[in-house]
């Protein structure tokens, strides 16, 4: 069986061997991985029960799958490949356990909070083990996506990018994020994300393919885009702070300023312009029109009414309950 992105296919699908016979179990996952991912072939090293989740959430052309499952190997063997009509790359967070992942000569392991990469087009050996019970985010990755990403002559290799010292920690932390987000944002949402994540894998890969004025220029960039999604994410705390955004992604406080300083822009400003947007959008929506003004503010991070009241009329050149009533009239 094998995967196919279609426009039919449900965003979400939840396959459990908890609600099969014991015996029944591992063929019943071994069904489930192919759907999620692709050809493939698990084996296992026990006889009877095989407690295991498998978890797609559809991405544009690409998926997360989750998967819970105890200690055992997957294959994709010549004849999986043969099989198949698409290829990808599968892009693996580690949640819980370590997985060794060999591919062309290569042994890259991967314990928790790690992310490496290998290709659906070459043989390729999974070892899930010490644990349990253990856990990945297999991002499904359509290879064109990638490679139209990376340089013509690239030469793929399997790696572990979560140690890439310029944007490792990047990807990881978008990784965490897509994976913790992905139903509640819109497919849209998840897919621009998803598409963040993209550019600072294949960044990472074609890093030494780069000068290094440029590439300094991109990690910067790939940097701004992970402040600006840190902010983003927290808008509703109030009090926030640069040092809660620089901890978040792993830069000092001193780049995230020189990062808004490049955009043209402060920290406090660009806070107070996406809180004062998200107030403006919610104020428009019919369907919070039932909502208390105060409430909408205290949602988008803001503590004290007249100061939120004040800066809109700043910004939007009317108080909020005049912009409601425009919007919606």
């Amino acid at each position: 069986m094998e995967q196919l992105m279609s426009e039919s296919r449900p965003r979400h699908l939840v396959w459990d061997t908890g609600g099969t016979r014991p015996e029944e179990q591992f063929s019943y996952y071994r069904e489930a991985i192919c759907q999620a991912f692709m050809n493939l072939t698990p084996e296992s090293a026990t006889t009877s029960r095989f407690p295991a989740k498998v978890e797609a959430i559809k991405i544009g052309n690409g998926a997360i799958n989750r998967v819970v499952f105890p200690e055992h190997t997957v294959h994709r063997s010549r004849a999986d490949i043969a099989a198949s009509t698409e290829s990808c790359f599968y892009l693996n967070f580690k949640l819980a356990g370590r997985c060794r992942v060999v591919q062309g000569g290569r042994d890259v392991s991967l314990s928790r909070g790690q992310v490496g990469i290998c290709d659906s087009d070459r043989e390729v050996k999974l070892l899930h083990d010490r644990g349990p019970t253990l856990e990945v985010a297999s991002f499904w990755v359509p290879s064109r996506e990638l490679r139209d990403r990376l340089p013509p002559s690239f030469d793929f290799r399997v790696e572990r990018v979560s140690d890439d010292p310029f944007v490792g920690h990047l990807i990881v932390e978008t990784a965490r994020s897509l994976n913790a987000g992905a139903l509640r944002m819109t497919e849209g949402e998840a897919v621009r994300l998803f598409g963040v994540l993209l550019d600072l894998v294949a960044l990472s890969l074609s890093r030494r393919l780069r000068a290094q004025t440029a590439e300094a220029a991109s990690f910067a960039d790939a940097t701004a885009l992970a402040l600006r999604r840190a902010v983003h994410e927290r808008l509703s705390e109030q009090g926030l702070t640069v040092a809660d955004v620089a901890r978040a992604i792993g830069i000092s406080e001193r780049y995230v300023h020189k990062l808004f300083e490049r955009a043209g822009t402060t920290f406090s400003d660009y806070v107070m312009d996406r809180r004062l947007d998200g107030a403006a959008r919610d104020l428009s929506d019919p369907a919070k029109a039932d909502q208390a003004i105060g409430s909408i503010a205290f949602d988008w991070g803001f503590s004290d009414l007249s100061h939120f009241t004040r800066r809109f009329k700043q910004r939007f050149g009317c108080r909020p309950r005049d912009w409601r009533a425009r919007q919606t009239r």
